[in-house]
């Protein structure tokens, strides 16, 4: 490949589409098993407003992944009715996109080349090399776009992915668990990206996740769903809480710590652990300093 001495011109300017808030009325989704009916979301209303992040929490089987795929219209609720922008919606819509746990990379294409199936059909040959640029650059990318998924590492990997499903430039956007494969510190990074992406390209943004930390750093408000197997004549939709403070949040702050505990009792979880007169002092003050203020390191997996 030869290159030349000219002076780059200016990149070109896309038309920036605004973020879409998605409305949820009523909606359930029950499936048929050989022990009969059972349900999995029942009576949700919501709505996620335009440009907001809403981390949704819950226990295993409470629904976040139906929730996620009604949303994606890859699944139909069994009841109530779905708006994106106030259209309803019915199957996928273009205006969505999403990225699962796993980056789901094609393994014989490059990472340029993958990124590049998210843009959207008829997009112009030029145009989409130079917004498949533009997204190697966002995720940190642009020195692997010609390396094969097999060649880079997991967090490079959920990059491209992230790169891929940001390419349409969504309204909305849908993550189901982005980070639950990776290592700890790689994960934290990745939450300061997807920060650094939602103020770069700003877009209504849903994360389901198993981490409450991870929740209440990446989210305006936290949607905490119950288990119907446990609570089978209540609505789906236990709570919904507000984050204070702008992003990126301090990880150790103490408002977000009191929330962390509420949450966690909400799942059933006791987030206090009072030593026992057995106990070692050095443990003692351990599990009281870890309580008190979580660390950038700390994780609550509840799946």
């Amino acid at each position: 490949m030869t290159s030349t001495a000219t002076e780059p011109g200016p990149r070109p300017q896309r038309a920036r589409t605004a973020p879409e808030s998605v409305r949820l009325d009523g909606v359930a989704r029950s499936f048929d098993t050989p022990q009969g009916r059972q349900d999995v979301l029942r009576g949700v209303d919501l709505e996620l407003r335009s440009g907001e992040i809403l981390a949704v929490v819950g226990p295993s089987g409470c629904g976040k992944s139906t929730l996620l795929r009604l949303i994606a219209g890859l699944d139909r609720p069994s009841a109530g009715a779905l708006r994106i922008g106030g259209t309803a919606l019915a199957g996928t819509d273009e205006r969505t996109a999403v990225a699962f746990q796993e980056p789901r990379l094609l393994p014989w294409r490059t990472l340029e080349k993958n990124v590049a199936l998210g843009l959207p059909r008829g997009t112009p040959a030029a145009e989409g090399r130079a917004r498949v640029r533009e997204l190697l650059r966002l995720v940190g990318l642009e020195h692997a776009a010609g390396q094969r998924p097999r060649e880079v590492s997991g967090g490079m990997a959920q990059r491209a992915s992230l790169a891929r499903a940001l390419a349409r430039s969504p309204q909305v956007l849908l993550l189901d668990e982005p980070f639950g494969a990776l290592d700890a510190l790689t994960r934290l990074r990745m939450q300061d990206l997807l920060l650094e992406i939602h103020a770069a390209e700003p877009t209504t943004v849903l994360v389901v996740t198993h981490d409450v930390e991870e929740a209440l750093y990446l989210a305006d408000r936290v949607l905490l769903l119950r288990s119907l197997r446990e609570d089978p004549a209540s609505p789906s939709l236990d709570r919904i809480v507000e984050v204070p403070g702008a992003r990126p949040r301090d990880r150790a702050d103490h408002a977000l710590a009191d929330l962390r505990v509420d949450l966690l009792a909400g799942l059933g979880v006791d987030a206090h652990r009072p030593a026992t007169a057995s106990s070692p002092a050095s443990i003692t003050t351990a599990s009281t300093t870890t309580a008190s203020t979580p660390t950038a390191s700390t994780t609550e997996h509840l799946s």
